[in-house]
């Protein structure tokens, strides 16, 4: 079984996120731990978030950039975190990613402008997302 530590070394994660069919989507993202918990960072307006306010449980592993999974999954629990605790997770994205970061940052402040020309909402912003190994 994977463990936190392992999982939270990762460039990625698989993160799965539950319709209320109970169809699986799974999703790589940047992962950053933080004592006993994992966190990931996505928009407040993306199909995870909107999944994880249906449903808590969540599968994880370890995967490559395209979302290739190269290990055992984990059942776990997630947490979408208010404005402080999305600062954090935001924190944590920099010190682990530095200029990919800060790049791809960067690049979410362009994705915005294009939303404005094409007259759509930019949406809520970022949320931060904390997972909880199940033991």
């Amino acid at each position: 079984m994977a463990s936190i530590e392992r999982l939270g070394d990762e460039d990625y994660i698989s993160l799965t996120t539950f319709k209320r069919n109970g169809t699986g989507v799974a999703t790589p993202v940047w992962v950053m731990r933080d004592g006993g918990h994992l966190y990931v960072i996505t928009q407040a307006d993306s199909g995870k978030a909107k999944r994880l306010r249906n449903f808590s449980r969540v599968m994880v592993a370890p995967c490559d950039m395209r979302g290739r999974i190269n290990g055992a999954s984990v059942d776990a629990t997630a947490e979408l975190l208010d404005d402080s605790g999305t600062r954090h997770v935001q924190d944590l994205v920099t010190r682990k990613y530095g200029w990919r970061a800060r790049a791809f940052a960067g690049l979410e402040g362009t994705r915005g402008a294009i939303q404005r020309v094409l007259r759509r909402p930019a949406g809520a912003g970022r949320v931060g997302i904390r997972i909880t190994l199940s033991h």
